[in-house]
């Protein structure tokens, strides 16, 4: 498995991105200093995920920055991706691991201590911690957690963590004092005016953070 950086994680979401498309928007945001890429599109084929990826992973490389694809493993092993991302009620993380091997990340979604106790670290590499807040970019999310509750499933991960849900600039402190490795993005960053300068600002509020 290659390393990777939790800190800015930039989600990408195909409608709030159409104005310049999500391959511009990572080209700028990994420029402005995201740290690991996901691609998400819930309404893309295996085959339209596959094209994304690719091109996706053509603007990625060189930068060090990994790309991981959300939910379809086939189309992550297809890409070369560098990771894939699943939720609960995907594809389970055991079956994941042994479809795409030992050298992709693995990460998986918890919204409760439990869920995060039961995390195989031989499994899965990073856990997604969340809704935080509630979220239109994710219709279907769980109930809001808030920062009392991101710092409790935390706590019981045994893998590090990156904080997801309804996350801007303003958060980064409360994310960090939780005691995650990071945090996820979508609208921070997708659809702005400049993603450059978003991820830009985000990147610096998280290194003034950090001790």
């Amino acid at each position: 498995m290659r390393p990777f950086d939790l800190s800015l994680y930039l989600v990408l979401n195909p409608d709030l991105c159409s104005p310049i498309g999500m391959v511009e928007t990572t080209r700028l945001a990994v420029r402005g200093g995201a740290t690991l890429v996901q691609l998400r599109d819930k309404h893309a084929t295996t085959e339209q995920m596959i094209a994304t990826g690719r091109l996706l992973k053509a603007v990625l490389s060189g930068t060090g920055v990994p790309l991981i694809v959300n939910d379809d493993v086939e189309a992550a092993i297809a890409i070369g991706a560098d990771g894939v991302h699943v939720g609960q009620s995907d594809l389970a993380a055991v079956i994941t691991r042994q479809r795409v091997g030992p050298d992709m990340i693995v990460g998986l979604s918890v919204e409760t201590e439990d869920l995060a106790r039961t995390i195989d670290p031989a499994i899965v590499d990073y856990a997604g911690v969340g809704p935080v807040f509630a979220t239109a970019t994710k219709a279907d999310h769980e109930a809001p957690i808030g920062f009392d509750g991101l710092a409790r499933i935390v706590a019981a991960a045994p893998v590090p963590t990156v904080a997801i849900g309804g996350l801007k600039t303003a958060h980064v402190r409360s994310v960090l004092a939780a005691g995650a490795d990071g945090l996820a993005v979508v609208s921070a960053i997708c659809g702005t005016a400049s993603p450059e300068d978003a991820a830009r600002t985000i990147h610096y509020e998280i290194r003034k953070a950090r001790p």
